[in-house]
């Protein structure tokens, strides 16, 4: 593990290769799993705000989804508030088009020019999870390892690159572009000196 700004890092977030092959997996990690995105506390707020905007970018299923159980659920496995779900377990702000392939009703409503919220930052991150202790405290990363993206990626071979570089863009958003420069600086440390990221996270500690 690694160590930067007092938030634990898995050293697989910088050692492990990634990227989304759509083609293959269709997004499937918009509706598969038991649970919805994992939200923050101020996303409740912000999802509850811009509803009526993405409207327009989902089913009328969706909306009514929406209209009945709102924009966010408490989900007690994961002990936490998530996206609320339609019924077949898709994510209710899930879109597909015509190759059959998930997106994002957000996502495409702020490309547009609609809304200014992304999406869900646990969405931009996947696959590295943010945990956070009983007092809901962000306190490290995880590289969340899933069959259906496992399976896919390993398709791709030379397309994929580190996982933090992957997310690079929400590791940002979400931890400022200090956090990401010192994820930089720990890699090529060990790439510089030839020395493991366990090596280096002893000589932190």
């Amino acid at each position: 593990m690694l160590m930067v700004d007092d938030m634990l890092v898995s050293d697989d977030v910088v050692k492990e290769h990634f990227a989304c092959n759509l083609k293959s997996c269709k997004g499937a990690c918009c509706w598969e799993g038991d649970f919805g995105a994992p939200l923050e506390f101020d996303e409740l707020d912000i999802l509850d705000s811009i509803k009526d905007k993405v409207a327009p970018y989902l089913s009328d299923e969706s909306n009514e989804m929406i209209r009945q159980k709102g924009t966010s659920t408490f989900f007690e496995g994961m002990d936490d508030f998530g996206t609320s779900l339609m019924p077949n377990g898709a994510c209710v702000f899930m879109t597909k088009n015509e190759l059959g392939i998930a997106g994002c009703g957000i996502e495409q409503a702020y490309k547009d020019g609609v809304i200014d919220f992304y999406k869900p930052i646990s969405c931009h991150l996947y696959p590295v999870r943010v945990l956070k202790n009983k007092g809901g405290f962000d306190y490290a990363l995880n590289y969340d390892r899933w069959s259906i993206c496992s399976n896919s990626c390993d398709q791709i071979g030379a397309d994929k690159i580190q996982l933090y570089k992957f997310v690079k863009a929400a590791l940002i958003r979400k931890f400022g572009e200090g956090f990401y420069e010192q994820l930089e600086y720990l890699d090529g440390l060990a790439s510089t000196k030839e020395i493991s990221l366990d090596d280096i996270g002893d000589e932190l500690e």
